[in-house]
């Protein structure tokens, strides 16, 4: 998906100075983001502190924050990037418009995110209410244009891939680290009934609806006043 977004990059003229990767995670697209525009100065920021420790990071400017709190002065950064990090929080409506406030004029945003049918195979088996939600692409696009951004493009594609038997994907999905961020999900255990019904009815395939998008944000304009002569 990092090198996805990467390739958009060559139809999009812009030569940042200040680089905000949010939600960065292990930040896999740092070195060529790097190598791309060589005079940025690249911010790795991630609300897991234990993602910032990693050797990985040596040189970068790391920041320990939130995606929906920011804590950088408006119009600090020419292009925001964002991989795979909008659907962990509960509000992407208010991150989009913390990645407005930041970006200087001009400035770009990029990011991918997950869209509904993400594990649909999995929602089946488990029942809604034991997988993440994750929001259609209109919906992140009109956000974009609530949030002030301007030329919004949106586009998705779906991955599927396929497992030799259905345990192996609860086995990735465990490995992963990642797990369901919703508010309202189940808080107990579900015993052993429920884990047999998952694995029978569980599929051997995992589908994942991916949504990308960038929009720019809108140019100061200028205001002049006008002085009407009398005659």
């Amino acid at each position: 998906m990092g090198t996805r977004m990467l390739e958009r990059l060559d139809y999009l003229k812009i030569a940042p100075r200040r680089i905000l990767d949010a939600g960065c995670g292990p930040a896999r697209e740092a070195k060529a983001l790097m190598r791309r525009y060589p005079k940025a100065a690249l911010f790795a920021l991630d609300f897991a502190l234990t993602h910032l420790r990693r050797r990985f990071f040596e040189r970068r400017i790391l920041l320990c924050g939130d995606i929906v709190h920011l804590p950088l002065a408006a119009g600090s950064f020419d292009l925001l990037w964002s991989n795979m990090a909008l659907h962990w929080t509960s509000d992407p409506a208010a991150a989009l418009r913390e990645f407005e406030r930041v970006l200087a004029p001009g400035g770009l945003a990029m990011f991918s995110t997950l869209g509904p049918d993400t594990l649909k195979e999995l929602r089946a088996a488990a029942g809604a209410a034991r997988v993440h939600a994750f929001l259609d692409m209109h919906d992140v696009g009109d956000m974009l244009v609530a949030a002030g951004f301007s030329a919004p493009v949106m586009d998705m594609e779906v991955i599927e891939i396929a497992y030799r038997e259905p345990r192996m994907l609860l086995q990735d999905l465990r490995a992963s680290g990642q797990t369901s961020a919703r508010a309202d999900r189940p808080r107990g255990l579900a015993g052993r009934g429920f884990g047999e019904r998952l694995r029978a009815g569980l599929a051997a395939r995992a589908s994942f609806e991916v949504v990308y998008g960038h929009a720019w944000k809108r140019e100061q304009t200028k205001t002049v006043r006008v002085l009407k002569r009398i005659p």
